[in-house]
């Protein structure tokens, strides 16, 4: 059988309304921190995560695109060394 202790009641209360309090001041503690952070990174151009895997992805797919145009130009006549009318003797007064 349970006895109902008044003192023991409004103990555990307390104690639970100071567990509630710790918990919202660590809560409001850990937005604060974020905001500042987020506040420094911002001030000092500093890149988040998200936007540099993002970037991190385009390059990778820039390489891949770029790694299939590379067999493509290989198989192309390669250009001469000089100008483009190397092939043509040049004229002169002399000639």
């Amino acid at each position: 059988m349970q006895t109902r202790n008044p003192i023991l009641d409004e103990f555990a209360k307390l104690t639970t309304g100071a567990m509630g309090l710790a918990q919202a001041a660590g809560e409001e503690a850990k937005t604060a921190f974020r905001a500042q952070a987020d506040k420094f990174a911002a001030d000092m151009d500093l890149v988040r995560r998200d936007e540099h895997d993002a970037l991190k992805a385009e390059v990778a797919a820039l390489r891949a695109e770029l790694a299939a145009l590379k067999p493509v130009e290989s198989t192309g006549k390669t250009p001469r060394k000089g100008t483009s009318t190397a092939s043509v003797p040049p004229t002169d007064a002399a000639g």
